[in-house]
């Protein structure tokens, strides 16, 4: 069965998906609640292939296949910053047969950013937050600061003369060092790229200063001692870094930021349907196999209640439009 049912996951393009639409598409009311899944599964993805949504969708789907020998096909719809996935995901059919992966950085991109004309809190019930991800704040070795405490006073002291690099404005690498700054009252100037991948080479050669970034990322550059890390930017250290403090640990307390992705369904969705979805994504994310792939991503599984999620979803945006607000920030 399992060599039927992982297939499912791949690529939704052409002929294969063809097949599967006009299931999906059948009325909510054609099947009771306790005959769920009856018909393929649509796990929706805002970004290319390969990205972060599309490996927890992947990882996600492969497992709900494989236990409930049912199809569950990935959907890459790129685009718009994720909202273009958003938007399909919004009109679908509340059946859960039409599932969305979200992000920290798709929520709060899309609320403050983008800027969609609805709320997200109202438009999706949430399913189950699937992963934590720390960020590591890294400094070039021209940086004369070792911990927090010294890269705070040196900032203080040399307002003109550090900068700090995101993966584009709006991102959580962006926020997270705005929200330092702010907790910090110190001034820095941020230089957007398009994407991790480039800000992180420009910070090894010494065009930017600093760079919050993945513990997975920053870890050959901090080993080969071309990049220092200051602290983890979650409120508990990170396993993957176990000596290295959190910064709120080191100089800022009530710092905690996190990057991390769940799973949502449409608002209107039956509660049925969205408890039986958490226990099997719940029981997925934390099989040895998904675990592992996780860890080599410096990734964590962390999944709850729908209601546990809500929160942290409703804690997300309300954090950082604050932020935005307090700090006068230009998104």
């Amino acid at each position: 069965m399992m060599q039927n049912a992982i297939p499912a996951v791949r690529l939704a393009s052409g002929a294969a998906f063809a097949l599967c639409a006009p299931l999906m598409t059948m009325p909510a009311q054609a099947q009771p609640d306790s005959a769920y899944p009856a018909r393929p599964i649509r796990i929706l993805v805002g970004f290319q292939p390969s990205g972060g949504s599309d490996i927890m969708a992947r990882a996600a789907g492969q497992k709900l296949a494989e236990r409930w020998n049912a199809p569950v096909v990935t959907d890459n719809r790129p685009g718009a910053g994720g909202t273009i996935a958003m938007e399909i995901a919004r009109k679908a059919a509340p059946d859960g047969y039409t599932l969305l992966v979200i992000s920290g950085s798709l929520v709060t991109n899309a609320t403050l950013v983008t800027r969609v004309p609805y709320d997200l809190r109202t438009v999706f019930a949430p399913i189950t937050q699937l992963t934590s991800q720390p960020y590591v704040l890294l400094a070039h070795p021209s940086v004369p600061a070792k911990t927090v405490r010294e890269l705070i006073a040196y900032a203080k002291a040399n307002s003109d003369k550090l900068n700090y690099a995101s993966s584009g404005t709006g991102s959580s690498a962006h926020l997270g060092m705005e929200l330092f700054r702010s907790m910090t009252q110190t001034k820095m100037e941020h230089i957007p790229y398009k994407g991790s991948g480039p800000a992180l080479i420009d910070l090894l050669g010494g065009q930017v200063q600093l760079l919050l970034a993945s513990a997975i990322s920053s870890a050959p550059h901090l080993n080969s001692g071309k990049l220092r890390a200051l602290g983890v930017t979650s409120g508990k250290r990170s396993p993957n870094l176990p000596q290295l403090p959190t910064i709120a640990e080191a100089g800022v307390p009530g710092y905690d930021v996190t990057g991390w992705y769940g799973i949502v369904a449409p608002a209107g969705t039956s509660p049925a349907i969205l408890l039986k979805l958490n226990a099997e994504l719940g029981r997925a994310m934390h099989t040895p196999e998904v675990a592992e792939k996780l860890a080599a991503d410096g990734t964590e599984a962390l999944t709850g209640t729908p209601e546990a999620f809500k929160s942290t979803i409703n804690t997300e945006i309300d954090k950082w439009t604050q932020l935005v607000k307090t700090t006068g920030l230009k998104l």
